[in-house]
């Protein structure tokens, strides 16, 4: 078999080893599925077997199952519903999806004792498997994650881990497990009861076989007759305590956007009232559904397959060799400075740490050090990898030190003058051949690049903050960048474990392009008299992590004005909102309102205490709408005032080749700004609605509220021609799904 070796000891015990040649991590497949059900057959119809353990060769049990299989069996469903009508196309997506579900159950009622030894992460359907099985033993190893984070791609489980995880711990932790798409370390795992033992590495194939020799039931709990439900009967006193509550949380939590998350209450309500077959039945009916859903296709495809794609180097030119990157220069030991020495020391990569003078320089490894040390604490590191990143860390106030880098990467302040200051500094001193990237946020490369004498070998490496924290980082590539520095830039961010996009230069690039309509959309309605909790709770409710006078208050009010003059000094006045910058001017100037970082901005930061809106801010607007006028606002409206915003801004960067890959777009506004998920990013979002309603919509908020919402050319062109995004511009597997 090409994925599976197996093997019957003298005791009559067979090993079935997981080891797919052509991956780097197990995955299930229709060919793995294939497999392991003839093992199962094998097993079961073999007199001499009395048992079997599955276990993995590689350093992971399993990553889940490989959503590729799941689009495109929603491109087939797709091909059924228009030759043999929505009936048929729907039985075919019930009947393959639940095939997994089948397997895994043959393997719990087989009558014959499994053995899961867990010799790393499982994930999804991998960890799935190990709850199908009568006994779980995983192997000290301290990477190991224990998971099933479904819901995080707009799916649940659907192979029996809602039914099983619902009858092994009480449904209150139950369905924070399943909702939340925890990953567990194996301690955590054992004391919930989700694996059986913890043994060392060495032990872990011998202790499972040890299992089935000393009798282990091949019968799984729920099985056995009298089996109770560990927190009791949903319709009882103490079910009711539970599923109420939960069904608030749920509500206050997604807003209802998630179709998964409410699948999952709906499958373990359900299901555990019901027998075991009978539970797997429904929630196989859920699975199918959900996985036919929009928001599921739209989230598999941008949080799966096209961030899998990016973070593979999809945007990397194909001809530059590979980099050996082994030091890296970082000029500026702020904030953003001091992070960005963290990321790239914890991939294992010396870092010089440059700043005015060696004081400040020790500054910024201290706050590296302080960062660490609130993991260590928490229980997320160990102090002794702590203090070896930390070595790897070499402040310094010299320039000089940079000579040896490959890479030199400045964050200082957000200034023409300082930045031109620095770009001649380290351009005196570094070899002909490294590469110079700026982490500039607004500032176009171009012309930065204009300061350093070889600009082929200038790039944007825009980070996030917190950097430690956010996931994608924006490759600028300026009018003159090479492609050996696209590569080598492209390398670094893959080396520091970030989701890179490639965007060419313009004022703001895509993110920030995108999240400043976002901000300013906040900043309008509150002109408008919109009260702001208003405000705040309508945007989360469109699916933003955060409202965007949250999101102003943690960017710092005083940027958000400078941005906003440099614009207009650069532009003109046409280029700015002049409500929205005296708005900026009265809270940072008169009254000296900087957000968070000052503990005073649109919100209040008292110490010890929740932030909480700034009860002076409604004095402050020169509008004020009555209590009817609040009670008659649409708040459908109001929601997708924000979402509608920052996808025809993403539109306008795309028709402007500033993004050129549908699945950059995407991925960079989920993983950059938050755009709401369950849309599967800012031109998934257009698609979704249909780029015609979207059209509409954009043209009915223009004449209501202003140019902002004016759809571009591209948008108005594939609108009359009935074309979406991803059927135009889409990869060519999108395209053929």
């Amino acid at each position: 078999m090409p994925n599976f070796k197996f093997d019957v000891d003298a005791d009559g015990i067979a090993l079935v080893t997981w080891d797919m040649a052509d991956r780097s991590m197990n995955v299930i497949t229709m060919d793995v599925i294939a497999e392991l059900d003839a093992i199962v057959e094998k097993v079961t119809a073999d007199a001499a077997t009395k048992g079997a353990v599955i276990t993995s060769a590689k350093d992971a049990f399993c990553g889940g199952a490989d959503l590729t299989m799941l689009e495109r069996m929603g491109a087939v469903y797709a091909d059924l519903a228009k030759t043999k009508g929505a009936e048929a196309a729907a039985g075919y997506v019930f009947d393959e999806s639940r095939k997994l579900s089948q397997l895994y159950r043959r393997i719990e009622t087989c009558g014959k004792p499994w053995v899961c030894a867990l010799n790393g992460t499982a994930m999804g359907g991998g960890f799935e498997l190990a709850l199908a099985c009568h006994h779980r033993i995983a192997s000290d190893n301290p990477k190991t994650r224990l998971g099933l984070p479904e819901i995080k791609v707009g799916l649940f489980p659907g192979a029996g881990g809602t039914q099983r995880v619902a009858r092994i711990l009480p449904p209150a932790d139950a369905l924070q497990f399943l909702l939340k798409g925890e990953q567990l370390k194996t301690d955590r795992a054992k004391a919930m009861k989700l694996i059986d033992a913890v043994v060392p590495a060495a032990d872990l194939i011998k202790a499972a076989k040890e299992w089935i020799k000393g009798g282990g039931k091949a019968v799984a709990p729920w099985d056995e007759k009298g089996f109770r439900l560990p927190g009791g009967l949903v319709w009882s006193k103490a079910g009711m305590m539970t599923f109420t509550p939960a069904n608030a949380i749920y509500r206050r939590e997604t807003y209802d956007n998630y179709p998964a998350a409410r699948a999952i209450m709906q499958v373990v309500y359900e299901g555990l009232q019901l027998d075991m077959d009978t539970a797997l039945r429904v929630e196989s009916r859920w699975f199918a559904k959900i996985l036919r859903s929009p928001e599921a296709a739209a989230m598999i495809r941008t949080l799966f397959v096209s961030m899998q794609e990016l973070n593979k180097g999809a945007r990397r030119p194909p001809k530059e060799p590979a980099s050996q990157l082994k030091k890296i220069g970082i000029v500026g030991a702020g904030f953003m400075g001091a992070g960005i020495a963290q990321v790239t020391a914890a991939a294992g990569l010396d870092v010089v740490l440059i700043d005015r003078d060696q004081e400040t320089a020790d500054k910024g490894k201290a706050g590296v050090h302080k960062s660490l040390t609130d993991r260590a604490n928490k229980g997320r590191m160990k102090s002794a990898e702590r203090d070896v990143l930390l070595e790897k860390i070499t402040p310094s106030g010299d320039y000089g030190a940079l000579k040896d880098c490959d890479l030199v990467v400045e964050a200082v302040f957000e200034d023409r003058k300082v930045k031109a200051d620095v770009i001649a500094k380290v351009q005196a001193v570094i070899r002909d051949d490294a590469i110079f990237a700026s982490n500039t946020s607004t500032l176009p490369i171009t012309s930065l690049a204009s300061e350093f004498k070889d600009p082929k070998r200038f790039i944007g490496i825009h980070f996030f903050s917190p950097v430690a924290l956010m996931m994608l980082t924006e490759i600028i590539v300026g009018k003159e960048t090479g492609d050996r520095a696209l590569a080598v830039a492209l390398d670094y961010v893959r080396a520091i474990k970030k989701t890179p996009i490639v965007v060419n230069d313009t004022r703001g690039f895509y993110a920030n392009r995108c999240v400043l309509n976002y901000i300013q959309e906040g900043h309008l309605m509150l002109l408008e008299g919109v009260p702001a909790a208003m405000i705040e709770n309508t945007a989360r409710m469109a699916g933003m992590p955060v409202g965007p006078l949250s999101l102003n208050d943690e960017t710092a009010l005083d940027l958000g004005l400078k941005i906003v003059r440099a614009a207009e000094h650069d532009l003109g006045p046409q280029a700015i909102n002049p409500q929205q910058k005296q708005l900026l001017e009265t809270m940072v100037e008169k009254l000296g309102r900087f957000g968070r970082k000052n503990g005073k901005g649109f919100y209040d930061y008292p110490q010890g205490q929740p932030k909480r809106l700034w009860p002076g801010l409604s004095e402050l607007l020169p509008k004020k709408l009555s209590a009817e006028q609040i009670a008659a606002l649409d708040v459908n409206e109001l929601k997708q005032r924000f979402l509608v915003v920052q996808a025809v801004e993403a539109a306008r960067t795309f028709e402007e080749h500033v993004v050129t890959d549908v699945r950059e777009a995407d991925v960079g506004s989920i993983l950059g700004f938050g755009f709401a998920p369950f849309t599967g990013g800012t031109l998934s979002y257009i698609d979704m609605m249909g780029v015609k309603a979207f059209v509409d919509l954009c043209r009915k908020f223009e004449t209501k509220y202003g140019a902002r919402f004016k759809p571009g050319k591209l948008l108005v062109e594939m609108a009359d021609k009935g074309e979406s995004f991803y059927g135009r511009f889409g990869p060519p597997k999108a395209k053929a799904a």
